[in-house]
């Protein structure tokens, strides 16, 4: 079991993840830093700041729970209408809820695509996906 003390409860949580669908595998780093009392948490995926902005859309860490065995973590994404090679695409979301278990790592994630040309590509509805994560070794 992991106990944070509130000392350590402010430090970011970093792991080493890997996702493996069909001959592909993908290797990154997630930092996940809890709220502090100026600052909401925080999440990063190879060094990028998931809390994004701009004309092609908009995407927001939620809700970050950390607890002793688990880390919850839910994200939204929203595009708007979009054009590509001809198509007319409509407005989309992809909602994104994340929970890893920190005494095995075990990272489980549900993504609900609805609309927008994530749709049309990859299939609307909720997929779900399992990874493997760990701590990386201190020095």
């Amino acid at each position: 079991m992991i106990f944070a003390t509130p000392a350590l409860a402010a430090e970011p949580l970093v792991f080493n993840c890997e996702r493996t669908e069909k001959n592909y595998i993908e290797t990154y780093e997630l930092i996940v830093s809890p709220a502090s009392k100026t600052q909401k948490a925080k999440v990063f995926v190879d060094g990028r700041d998931l809390d994004q902005f701009n004309e092609l859309g908009r995407q927001t860490s939620k809700n970050v729970l950390l607890t002793e065995s688990t880390i919850l973590i839910s994200i939204e994404a929203y595009f708007p209408p979009e054009s590509f090679d001809g198509v007319q695409y409509g407005a989309g979301t992809v909602k994104t809820v994340i929970s890893i278990n920190r005494s095995t790592g075990q990272l489980r994630k549900a993504e609900t695509i609805q609309g927008g040309i994530l749709s049309a590509s990859l299939g609307e509805g909720t997929k779900t996906y399992q990874e493997q994560c760990t701590f990386p070794k201190k020095p």
